[in-house]
């Protein structure tokens, strides 16, 4: 049983996901600038795998994100735009205090340079 409500948990997280990022997609009026992404922060569990409950003061900065929206690339020296490696909706792993944290729109999001992310989760 514990397992099954566990799957079901992470199949919730993946569907709440995708709709913010989807809700975001449509109707966000943020556009970084070069080679700048807007991030939100994915949360972590408040319980530990025991059934103790974390107090926010005591959680750590999640270092996991989804894309929001992605700046048009950086510029090299030739003066062309390389695009960027992320893409909207893309679940990435960056350092704890990568980037800046801004609010928009009711939301804390954090807004970072493609070399701060560590990598993409396929």
């Amino acid at each position: 049983m514990l397992k099954i409500r566990h799957i079901s948990t992470q199949i919730a997280r993946v569907l709440t996901t995708a709709l913010r990022v989807f809700y975001k997609e449509v109707f966000m009026s943020f556009k970084p600038l070069h080679d700048r992404v807007l991030v939100e922060r994915i949360e972590s569990n408040e319980k530990t795998s025991g059934g103790i409950i974390i107090p926010d003061t005591a959680k750590e900065k999640p270092m996991e994100g989804i894309v929001i929206a992605v700046g048009n690339g950086a510029i090299d020296e030739n003066g062309k735009v390389r695009p960027l490696d992320v893409k909207v909706g893309d679940r990435i792993l960056f350092g704890k205090w990568a980037g800046t944290e801004v609010k928009f729109e009711g939301h804390d999001y954090t807004v970072m340079k493609e070399s701060d992310i560590m990598g993409v989760f396929a």
